[in-house]
Formats: C-alpha cells, structure tokens, sequence
C-alpha cells in the first residue's frame, strides 16, 4: 500500500504531465472541458501505475488541439514511465502516428496488422483508411 506522501507525489506527477489539471485542481470535474475531462480520466487510470493503459477513444469529441496535445502527453507518459497503451481509435492517421504497432478491424475482424509505419505509408491503406 502507497504512503500518503506516495500518492501526493503522484498526483503532483500527473499535473505535471497534464497542466491544466493542476490549475482546475478545485474544479468539478463535470464542470471541466471534454479536453480537461479526457486528461483527468488518464490520470486516474495511472494513479493506479499500470502496466497497460486501455484507451477506448480518446480522441472523441475532443478538438485537434486539445487530441494533440493529450496524445503528446501520453508519448511522454509511456517513454517516461514503461506503461504500454492499448489505443481504440477511429481516427487511424492518429492512430498510425501514435503507435508502433496496428491493426485495422471490419465489421469485428482483424483484416490487417503491422508496423505501424509500414501501414502509414502503403498507398492501398492510406486510401481506403487515411482517405488520402
């Protein structure tokens, strides 16, 4: 079991990755952005120090800033601490551009898998997937 010191320490780890959070610290969370809100979901999860952190979809909803800026902390969140992710999402480009690894489902099935810079630049993927 984690001292008290451990998990303040923690929650200072967390809004340090995730500014905004520290500074909405007295805040609702129901009152918070979907940005803030997704940033706080993510926190929580790794106040728990995972192994695996299972992202559904955390680029809904959000602006393109705002994914941006909560995908570059989850790079720096995953180098810096040895937490895999394991992201479901629809928007491949971020997708491909976040991962080592993907795979593309139809209708529930894997019908392709690979590195994900392999995948990124295969004219057949990036037009029927990346709508390039």
């Amino acid at each position: 079991m984690r001292s008290d010191d451990q998990i303040e320490s923690d929650i200072q780890q967390w809004f340090e990755a995730f500014p905004r959070l520290g500074e909405r610290k007295d805040q609702l969370a129901g009152s918070m952005s979907g940005g803030e809100q997704q940033m706080l979901a993510i926190a929580r999860a790794l106040m728990s120090r995972p192994k695996l952190l299972l992202l559904d979809e955390p680029s809904l909803g959000l602006a393109p800033l705002v994914t941006h800026e909560v995908f570059d902390r989850l790079r720096e969140i995953s180098a810096s601490t040895g937490t895999a992710v394991l992201l479901v999402e629809q928007n491949a480009n971020l997708a491909l551009e976040f991962a080592a690894r993907a795979y593309v489902l139809e209708a529930g099935r894997i019908v392709l898998s690979g590195n994900s810079a392999d995948l990124q630049g295969d004219a057949a993927i990036q037009k029927a997937y990346l709508g390039v």
